[in-house]
């Protein structure tokens, strides 16, 4: 359960940022903030961004509509007797992939499985993030191949990221209409759940898995 004064303390790192002209803060507050979402980075970072701001941008990150709304939530939870303030919650994972051509592999993550960029960072960019609904895969340009040859044919599944889903079947069938590069096509395992995995331009395999039937 997230502590509210560290989320203080986040709010105010991210007012410091954007008052540092911090580039890949400004990528944030674009995606999270509405109000932001058509400004460049240049123009973010030199608007008028407050506490308030920033807060509403914590809140946001931990889906709540607003600060207020995230203090009241956080009240709520700690009323529970089964609650340890002194543990650490970890929220979410984000996979990072190794890709050589980060505008190829951002193309196919948007053009072909559905994600929307969520921000390109560098001059000219090696960094980006692509999401679709839960899911967050961090793209990072490499100078040479991710994966060289030899590993790949002695580690026949080795899986970059496996995202989990409700029912995989509809999101296999939409992947499987749009053309999409299958490693392996869906299927039942053993222990009962259902997966497909994907091959990007990288050779990055990414899993996708759900209930059984």
């Amino acid at each position: 359960m997230p502590n509210i004064e560290n989320l203080r303390k986040q709010a105010k790192t991210y007012l410091r940022w954007h008052r540092q002209r911090y580039h890949p803060v400004a990528a944030q507050i674009r995606w999270i903030l509405p109000r932001y979402r058509d400004q460049s980075d240049r123009e973010i970072l030199e608007a008028d961004f407050k506490l308030s701001d920033a807060q509403e941008l914590v809140a946001r990150k931990h889906g709540f509509a607003n600060w207020p709304a995230l203090l009241k939530g956080i009240e709520a939870m700690t009323e529970s007797p089964v609650c340890d303030s002194k543990a650490s919650v970890i929220i979410s994972a984000q996979p990072q992939l190794f890709v050589s051509d980060l505008d190829a592999a951002c193309r196919f993550y948007a053009e072909q499985l559905g994600f929307e960029i969520a921000f390109s960072y560098g001059e000219p960019p090696f960094y980006a993030q692509v999401v679709r609904d839960g899911a967050r895969l961090n793209l990072r340009k490499v100078a040479l191949p991710a994966f060289d040859a030899g590993f790949t044919a002695r580690e026949l599944d080795a899986l970059s990221a496996t995202l989990t889903l409700d029912d995989p079947k509809p999101l296999f069938l939409e992947y499987q209409a749009a053309g999409v590069p299958f490693h392996q096509s869906l299927r039942t395992e053993p222990w009962g759940a259902r997966t497909f995995i994907v091959r990007d331009p990288d050779g990055n395999l990414i899993a996708f898995a759900g209930g059984s039937v």
